[in-house]
């Protein structure tokens, strides 16, 4: 097999004179003639119990074969070591690139090691893999711009910014091995923060370190059951204003807590933000339950990866926007990154504008 390391490790440090524009050179993958043989890359997606990453995978596959790729797509249901099974699995059938969203970030040094071994780039997909050298790309959204857009939504909603509180929020983050979860919060606590320090913003459960709001595997019942304690012990005769909230998944659990406890009977539901913009939400937001939610258009994002892999495969340099800011403990990793969009009940219909629902699938 061509061995792509040696050269990507050239192209990574060329793309920096290059963030918009690749430079093309003598295809690998290409007949004399110059019609592309294609190859096969391998997709390892983490779950498919969310909207959201059934569609990344659907975008990459169609993607790869509108390039001429032929794709092989995994599931890894939320297993980290299933995850590293199917992988193993793609290195072994010798695909020619593969592009991964990591389930457990830290868990894929060793397989890695044999993608380097086989001469197989790796693209980290959304979710960047932590603690080896051998993840050549990144390709994400702004995942801080993410956290600072639903901090904005709460400032916003809650007129902070004229002074108005105190007002109560309790703050949920993402999955504890998932590298984008420090991202998202750190984003979003670069604007609550001075709120925090002049008390308009007051957290009554005093849960505010990210090590205490983590919520394994993005998962919504377990949202859930922590909401309900904290509505038992902490608010008893307090009302919740705000939630922040990374990921409608979490929302959707949190608001069921709320409900339950009698908020949105009597007692106006809380300004809850989100992440995804996944149909259940969308319709919650529409309803007026959720407020909030941000809109990553994933099938850009798989454009961008299969992209990448094309670049990569063909010897030029991929396009790149990002080269300091995405360290995973041993590397800087080059990155692209895509911008998101906040959503409310004001600009929602921006989903049915872009295609990204049908007016019917948000009834």
């Amino acid at each position: 097999m061509f061995n792509r390391r040696t050269a990507l490790a050239s192209l990574a440090g060329a793309a920096s004179l290059a963030l918009t524009a690749s430079a093309c050179g003598q295809s690998s993958v290409r007949s004399s003639e110059g019609t592309s043989v294609g190859g096969t890359v391998g997709v390892a997606m983490p779950t498919r119990s969310s909207d959201r990453w059934l569609t990344d995978g659907r975008s990459i596959v169609k993607d790869l074969k509108g390039k001429g790729y032929k794709a092989k797509l995994v599931y890894g249901d939320d297993d980290p070591k299933a995850q590293i099974s199917q992988i193993e699995n793609l290195i072994r059938q010798r695909v020619d690139a593969l592009i991964i969203a990591a389930i457990d970030a830290k868990s894929l040094n060793g397989v890695l090691q044999e993608a380097a071994a086989a001469h197989i780039p790796v693209i980290s997909y959304d979710r960047l893999i932590l603690g080896t050298k051998n993840v050549d790309y990144y390709v994400s959204f702004d995942n801080e711009m993410v956290g600072r857009m639903q901090a904005s939504h709460i400032i916003k909603k809650l007129g902070l910014e004229d002074g108005k509180g105190p007002f109560n929020i309790e703050l949920f983050a993402g999955s504890p091995d998932d590298n984008n979860t420090k991202y998202f919060f750190d984003g979003a606590m670069a604007r609550l923060q001075p709120f925090l320090d002049s008390k308009q913003l007051v957290v009554p459960s005093g849960q505010t370190k990210l090590s205490r709001i983590t919520t394994l595997r993005w998962d919504g019942p377990t949202a859930e059951k922590r909401m309900r304690g904290i509505l038992a012990t902490w608010y008893q005769s307090k009302k919740v204003d705000a939630v922040l909230s990374p990921y409608d998944g979490i929302s959707r659990g949190v608001l069921s807590a709320l409900k339950s406890d009698g908020y949105g009977s009597g007692s106006g539901l809380p300004v809850i933000t989100g992440q995804d913009a996944e149909p259940a939400s969308v319709k919650s937001i529409i309803a007026g339950q959720q407020s909030e939610t941000v809109y990553k258009d994933v099938r850009e994002l798989a454009g961008a990866a299969a992209e990448m892999v094309d670049d990569i495969l063909k010897d030029r340099r991929p396009r790149i926007n990002n080269r300091r800011d995405y360290n995973n403990g041993v590397k800087n990793v080059p990155a692209y990154l895509l911008q998101p969009q906040s959503l409310d009940e004001t600009n929602y219909d921006v989903l049915i504008r872009d295609g990204y629902y049908t007016a019917d699938e948000l009834k």
